[in-house]
């Protein structure tokens, strides 16, 4: 069993596909996906997914570069967050890549998510680019252990994989792992605990080789966890069961 942690099925180049999606899924042995909440315009769609279909779960969540629109309040996280198969809040976090200027509301959503979490007792999903520092300033500030979470789609380096994995956190490897030139990231994934590590697409982004450059989706996962079982000098098998086990020990309302 492999489970892709992080992927957006809500998304225009997936939606009209989703029978084909699971399909490609059974293929390659991904049972499961957790489909990610960024805005609040789409979040009824992703959340209709998950009730849809057995295969899929969801967050509920604002992602830090949503600067204008409508945006979700810390009483309306924990209230979503307590259904079934709402399993964590997110993404959240910081991203100054795409965000410039006074960002202090994108540190407040970020602490906003994080309480949240906190009294639902669910997971976070955490985004961070370009942003690191305040990421894990904001993390300890608000204690974002006391909730636990992920680090999703981790291209950072051990420094920060390390102050992460000190607050308790779990590290998400993508497609980006398999890039020839992501030789940081694979540094991370061969040096962190076996216990601490998912694996995730973030689909329809970053398709893994041998399909990079092409349109990703939630059967990919399978590729990521082979380059991590060479990685590791780890089997396919191994890497599947270490993975599953660490996920449904994160997010224990997925739990069989």
């Amino acid at each position: 069993m492999l489970i892709d942690s992080h992927c957006h099925l809500n998304f225009p180049d997936l939606a009209g596909r989703i029978d084909e999606v699971k399909d490609s899924m059974r293929d390659k042995g991904v049972e499961r996906a957790v489909v990610i909440s960024v805005n609040v315009p789409d979040y009824p769609a992703v959340k209709a997914l998950a009730l849809a279909h057995e295969e899929f779960w969801a967050t509920v969540g604002v992602h830090p570069d949503v600067e204008d629109g409508p945006d979700m309040d810390e009483d309306f996280l924990v209230a979503e967050a307590a259904h079934p198969k709402i399993i964590g809040i997110g993404e959240t976090g910081l991203d100054y890549h795409w965000c410039k200027g006074d960002l202090e509301w994108q540190r407040e959503r970020f602490r906003r998510h994080i309480r949240a979490a906190r009294r639902a007792g669910v997971p976070l999903v955490i985004h961070t680019r370009e942003a690191a520092d305040d990421t894990l300033a904001v993390m300890r500030e608000a204690g974002a252990d006391a909730a636990g979470g992920v680090m999703h789609c981790f291209t950072e380096n051990w420094d920060v994989a390390r102050a992460a994995l000190d607050l308790g956190f779990y590290l998400s490897f993508s497609g980006i792992l398999t890039f020839k030139n992501a030789r940081q990231v694979q540094e991370v994934a061969a040096r962190a605990p076996l216990d601490r590590i998912l694996v995730e697409t973030d689909s329809p982004y970053l398709a893994p080789v041998p399909y990079r450059g092409k349109q990703n989706e939630p059967a990919y996962t399978r590729f990521v966890a082979e380059y991590l079982a060479t990685l590791r000098g780890l089997s396919y098998d191994e890497v599947a069961a270490m993975t599953t086990a660490n996920f449904f020990r994160l997010f224990r309302k997925a739990r069989p």
